[in-house]
């Protein structure tokens, strides 16, 4: 018989359970509940706030609360997460208010945020690491080190031109000389933080931010998090992050991977003598124009000088930050053969440039073309570590873009979608706990498809199992 509800009704009721009841037992929010600790949180804050003044504020674990469940359910802007926590239960529960309560207003999320600052959304990313290094999902001696960009959350029409003088005087980070006089580059007046780049040459410049991630290789987990500006090259920021790496796992880095855009000099100068392995392809040698290139150049590093293809010696004439200057002599170069390939139109002599760290570059230059199986093999898992772990952030985590403008904003946004990645693996891990000790209780493998059917009741074992787990 055709059935029929009735929906014009308005009764209001109370259910006799709870509303944990309502959710499903595998639903993320669930999930993460049983291994989210935030108890120490308050202390941490208490002293941003005054003790006998001022109106209740929103308790600090209910405010975090509310911001991972947006992270872990792709919901990262506060008007569109309050209004979905207005009728969604699984956030109402997840953040500890009844039914009956009244949710905070979002712009209570964005003052909280100004109120911590930075460092304190950064310990709460650091704390998740910490946990999955207790819980054994962290090894920390193969890390994958990535960057990629974030796209700044302004317009096209905010962008202006300035000349490169003003804007150099303004960004107290840039200390580099970027090019003559009369130059201009684009900038945001919405976002000023914010600079243009892109991540290929054939795309076109955006306003941007960079997020700097390490991630280990055992299970995913993202162990360091840093954002900069778009501009800001990722190869700088290695050493920084291995270092913060090694104190957050308390584990040495033994083998370190990243892309191309890391392999200078002073990385693999930094990874060798640290005695870490650098799994780190060297780019392409330049110089390969119509003049005579650089590599028909030997550098003799024991006796500090260069041969030249007619085996004349180039002297150190000058030290820049970056290296070395050889310089040959006039008697050499004036009367050599290959002069017209060698030296340029506008000088008398040829200069070779050495920078620091060029023998550890040759000697993984050498390295690089005896690569074995699992060197290869360990490079294939950066690709689907580091950049896996930056697709995954910016489908289901809301960081293709930025949600908020400055820096610090932004920074906080990928902290928390870390914290968010690094929970649910935490979860996962427990989850697969259970399922083990569930299968060798009840003798069969965890590969049955029996299993498949089971692990959505799995949460819901005797207490026995969770404590074992």
């Amino acid at each position: 018989m055709l059935g029929k509800k009735e929906r014009a009704k308005r009764e209001l009721f109370y259910l006799a359970g709870s509303i944990e009841d309502l959710i499903p037992e595998d639903h993320v929010l669930k999930r993460v509940n049983r291994i989210l600790s935030l108890s120490w949180l308050r202390d941490e804050v208490k002293e941003l706030y005054c003790e006998d003044n001022g109106r209740p504020g929103i308790d600090p674990e209910s405010a975090v609360r509310l911001m991972l469940a947006g992270f872990l359910l792709g919901i990262v802007h506060d008007r569109e997460l309050m209004r979905e926590a207005q009728v969604h239960l699984g956030i109402r529960w997840f953040a500890g208010y009844r039914l009956d309560e009244v949710l905070p207003d979002h712009s209570s999320l964005t003052r909280i945020r100004q109120r911590w600052g930075e460092e304190k959304f950064r310990e709460i990313f650091e704390r998740t690491v910490k946990q999955c290094v207790k819980a054994g999902l962290v090894k920390g001696d193969l890390v994958h080190v990535d960057a990629t960009l974030i796209r700044a959350d302004v317009s096209w029409e905010s962008l202006v031109e300035r000349h490169v003088e003003k804007v150099t005087s303004e960004n107290e980070d840039d200390g580099g000389d970027d090019g003559p006089k009369g130059r201009t580059k684009k900038v945001s007046e919405t976002d000023p933080d914010a600079t243009m780049a892109t991540s290929r040459k054939d795309y076109r410049l955006e306003p941007s931010y960079k997020q700097h991630t390490a991630v280990d290789d055992e299970k995913g987990v993202i162990v360091d998090v840093e954002v900069t500006t778009g501009e800001e090259c990722e190869g700088k920021k290695l050493a920084e992050q291995i270092e913060r790496v090694e104190k957050q796992t308390g584990k040495k880095v033994e083998t370190a991977t990243a892309d191309g855009a890391y392999a200078n000099a002073g990385n693999y100068l930094y990874l060798e003598r640290r005695g870490t392995q650098a799994i780190i392809p060297p780019q392409a040698r330049a110089g390969r124009g119509k003049g005579l290139p650089s590599t028909r150049f030997r550098y003799d590093a024991k006796n500090g000088i260069v041969k030249c293809p007619r085996n004349k010696t180039l002297r150190a004439s000058s030290e820049t930050a970056k290296g070395v200057i050889y310089r040959g002599r006039a008697k050499d170069c004036g009367h050599c053969p290959l002069r017209e390939k060698c030296v340029p139109r506008t000088g008398n002599v040829r200069t070779i440039a050495i920078v620091r760290g060029y023998e550890a570059l040759q000697r993984a230059r050498r390295k690089r073309q005896r690569w074995d199986e699992e060197d290869e093999y360990i490079y294939r898992r950066h690709r689907w570590r580091a950049e896996g772990v930056h697709g995954e952030a910016k489908e289901r985590h809301g960081m293709r873009r930025a949600v908020r403008r400055g820096l610090w904003n932004v920074a906080v946004q990928a902290y928390l979608a870390a914290a968010a990645m690094n929970l649910k693996r935490l979860a996962a891990s427990i989850l697969l706990i259970l399922l083990r000790l569930y299968a060798s209780r009840n003798r069969f493998q965890t590969t049955d498809t029996h299993t498949t059917a089971t692990r959505r009741n799995l949460w819901s074992l005797p207490q026995e199992f969770h404590r074992a787990a």
